[in-house]
């Protein structure tokens, strides 16, 4: 595999992009939509590390995966520049901040109940991630709509999704028929793709990567069951988020419903409102949402171990991690040297174009959600037949999200600061504005 062919910049060597990989880590608030477009800004544009094209079907791929897609999108990126070690790279350090104060923050709720200090900075946190959201979703849109059959593609995306809440699995089928019959691909397009193509990938060499990291993730967990006995709490953690792992498709709030009735009233590892805490605390921390995994690890642990609630609680944040996410390195390296060979495929170049359109309807959908979560502590999901809306409460409109997501555009779009300081302004404002009140 030639992972040296890039459609951007020259590289920097693995130490060097070390400290890039554990700021996304740092920055990686907002949930899928917030660092899907970090990313893409600090990625793409900035560093050019990534060309636009790869990283649009990067992010295709990571869709269909089951698990946390901007995690796995950090992890592939890494493996194009540098390998193995550079997913490994990329993908730990996307996950080790945002676990490590998860890790606080849920062994100080088991200690003192909710952080209100933490909840006020992180409303200044989701505003200001909010703006970036929103220029990364016009950024992409600009690249990759270039044609009037690519906007038609995004917005009938958008609507399947949005309001029909047809599976992602479906629309990339659907866009790929789409882009076929509506971009034919051109000769001289296959002459430009031929000298890129990197070599195949063997069966055997598939199945040798596969063997590895299904050892790397199940092995451990195996033997913990062995020593434990499968009723011990960290053993059952340990069956229920892998189990959880394979079904993760569409993120965390997919299967945000069942997780919270098996935890709550399957296994009784927490009470019906901590659930709610642990989403609220997942959505406001760095890392992906489905840290929120970790949350009820650590207190189920905590609860049920037996031992020092705090020594138990460590160890079975430790469990849920590794359950949940050992299986996103297995999905990456083992399916990522075909997406790269099917992006040098030139019959399939065009219906790859009408799964990037798609895609960008996809992100303006998850642009819509969280910004309703973002600006409205109450929304109902209602149905009209076939059509699902998502209709705020307009009295729950929250002033403070509203003012300090302006403040946040006029960083981003009108002052062109970064990232870093509009998540500081927003969350000083934030404080600010909780000591006035």
């Amino acid at each position: 595999m030639d992972q040296k062919h890039h459609e951007a910049s020259e590289l920097p060597s693995l130490a060097e992009a070390l400290p890039t990989w554990a700021k996304i880590g740092l920055l990686s608030f907002g949930g899928p939509a917030g660092q899907i477009a970090m990313m893409h800004r600090m990625l793409v544009d900035e560093r050019k590390w990534i060309g636009e094209r790869s990283y649009l079907s990067a992010l295709n791929f990571c869709m269909l995966l089951p698990g946390p897609e901007a995690m796995q999108l950090a992890t592939y990126v890494g493996w194009r520049m540098h390998g193995v070690a550079g997913g490994l790279a990329a993908g730990l350090l996307f996950v080790i901040p945002g676990a490590l104060l998860m890790l606080v923050l849920a062994l100080g709720y088991l200690a003192f109940g909710k952080a209100e200090l933490a909840e006020v900075v992180f409303v200044g946190v989701k505003a200001a991630v909010l703006a970036v959201v929103v220029e990364a979703l016009l950024r992409i849109a600009r690249r990759a709509l270039q044609e009037r059959k690519d906007w038609v593609i995004a917005a009938a995306a958008f609507i399947a999704i949005f309001f029909l809440s047809i599976p992602f699995p479906l629309i990339v089928i659907a866009a790929a028929v789409a882009g076929f019959l509506l971009h034919p691909p051109g000769r001289s397009d296959e002459v430009a793709r031929a000298a890129t193509v990197p070599p195949p990938v063997t069966l055997a060499q598939t199945a040798g990567t596969v063997a590895l990291w299904l050892a790397v993730w199940v092995a451990p967990l195996a033997a913990l069951v062995l020593v434990l006995g499968t009723d011990h709490v960290l053993s059952q953690l340990a069956w229920f988020f892998s189990k959880l792992a394979v079904v993760t498709f569409g993120g965390a709030y997919a299967v945000l419903a069942y997780m919270a009735q098996e935890v709550v009233e399957g296994y009784r590892w927490l009470e019906p409102g901590e659930m709610l805490d642990a989403l609220g605390l997942a959505e406001t921390t760095p890392g992906p949402l489905i840290l929120v995994t970790q949350f009820v690890g650590t207190l189920a642990a905590a609860r049920h171990g037996g031992l020092d609630p705090y020594l138990m609680g460590a160890l079975g944040a430790l469990v849920t991690l590794w359950a949940t996410f050992a299986p996103c390195f297995l999905w990456i390296f083992a399916g990522a040297p075909y997406v790269e060979r099917l992006n040098h495929a030139p019959r399939l170049s065009a219906a790859l174009k009408g799964v990037t359109a798609a895609v960008v309807g996809v992100i303006l959908n998850l642009t819509v959600w969280f910004a309703l979560h973002v600006l409205f502590s109450s929304i109902s999901d209602r149905s009209l037949g076939p059509i699902r809306l998502l209709v705020p409460d307009p009295t729950s409109l929250d002033p403070r999200a509203m003012v300090l997501s302006m403040v946040a555009m006029v960083l981003i779009f009108a002052l062109h600061r970064g990232i870093v300081t509009t998540l500081a302004v927003c969350g000083a404002l934030a404080i600010g504005w909780h000591w006035l009140a």
